[in-house]
């Protein structure tokens, strides 16, 4: 299930990303005009903008030349560098979806499954260097750092039943929405690098805001997840109240019947 109340960081990513949606769409602006549009302080929107420009994805510019100048001081201009605007769609999107529709036709869906896992493992074999020698524990968090820098924007959220990696940007929605394959594989490359069965609940390719991976809360033992034999020997001490249940209603029911029985025998000796 997702969760129903955005977490502040996750807002703080939305507003980011119309931000730079608008430099992208309108070019250099102030962080006046930008508050303007979004009914936000200038002070609001300079928290933004620093982090957009600590990320490397916005940076000040000069006016241009000819526009006309009020009095005061001249208004800083922020616009997105070349990192900025690498995050919106380009052709490539269209190109790769067209290179993959090619792929299915000529060689069948079980091409376009290969590529997938292709992919996923090269994913994989990256993220594998970063996590390895991390603590079971801190692998989500780990996974969601390098994913980040990968531009997934990603963050871990607990909720009662575990963890939950959330990926607020995608740069691949717009092929995975025709090709879900290449989530289905990335989703089993998450499972075997956190060593633990994890569960897809959302993609940003299917419409929903972020994608959302579901980590089951594990039971651990000794600071491992437990295995089938490390369930059963926490079980064990239930099945064993449980079978001392049983052994005490028996128990209950043969005083009972003891007792009948007596009572016969007295009515019988009078």
């Amino acid at each position: 299930m997702k969760s129903a109340v955005a977490s502040p960081w996750s807002e703080d990513v939305r507003t980011r990303d119309r931000v730079a949606r608008a430099l992208h769409e309108h070019g250099p602006q102030s962080a006046v005009a930008l508050g303007l549009r979004f009914g936000l302080t200038p002070a609001a929107v300079r928290r933004h903008l620093d982090a957009l420009i600590a990320a490397g994805k916005v940076c000040e510019v000069p006016e241009p030349r000819g526009r006309v100048r009020h009095r005061g001081r001249p208004a800083k201009l922020f616009a997105l560098t070349e990192l900025g605007r690498a995050a919106f769609p380009h052709a490539y999107d269209t190109l790769a979806t067209a290179a993959l529709r090619y792929v299915a036709n000529l060689a069948g869906e079980s091409a376009v499954r290969e590529f997938a896992r292709s992919r996923a493992e090269e994913l994989e074999t990256r993220y594998a260097t970063v996590l390895g020698g991390v603590e079971p524990k801190q692998r989500p968090a780990a996974l969601a750092a390098a994913l980040s820098d990968d531009g997934y924007a990603a963050s871990v959220e607990e909720v009662p039943t575990g963890a939950q990696i959330c990926q607020h940007h995608c740069p691949i929605a717009h092929v995975a929405a025709e090709f879900p394959q290449l989530c289905e594989a990335e989703t089993q490359a998450f499972a075997r690098l956190l060593q633990t069965h994890v569960q897809r609940l959302a993609t940003i390719a299917h419409g929903d805001g972020v994608c959302t991976t579901h980590i089951p809360a594990g039971v651990l033992v000794g600071g491992e997840v437990a295995g089938r034999r490390g369930m059963g020997a926490l079980l064990r001490p239930r099945r064993e109240v449980a079978r001392a249940g049983r052994r005490t209603r028996s128990q209950v029911r043969t005083t009972t019947l003891d007792r009948e029985r007596v009572d016969r025998e007295r009515e019988v000796a009078r």
